[in-house]
């Protein structure tokens, strides 16, 4: 299942993303989308993981927690489809 992250810290890595939802099962992979011309932090990142019960896990544990100075926003990623 692949998740939405926002609000997040410029300072936070993907190491650390990974860490932290680690807890609640397999992380496949994790993307935090960065400017591509200043290369800081947009504040968001994709997360995937293994096992959809483990990312409702993460999700009911990490949304509206307070990580560094900011507020998680994790739900569930919206796939769009190619048209």
């Amino acid at each position: 299942m692949k998740l939405f992250i926002k609000n997040i810290d410029g300072d936070i890595n993907e190491m650390q993303l990974e860490k932290l939802f680690g807890q609640f099962g397999e992380v496949i992979s994790t993307k935090i989308v960065y400017d591509t011309i200043t290369w800081e932090s947009k504040g968001y990142a994709f997360l995937e993981m293994a096992k959809k019960e483990d990312a409702q896990k993460a999700i009911d544990a990490l949304n509206g927690l307070k990580v560094r100075s900011l507020e998680l926003i994790v739900q569930e990623a919206e796939i769009k489809k190619a048209k």
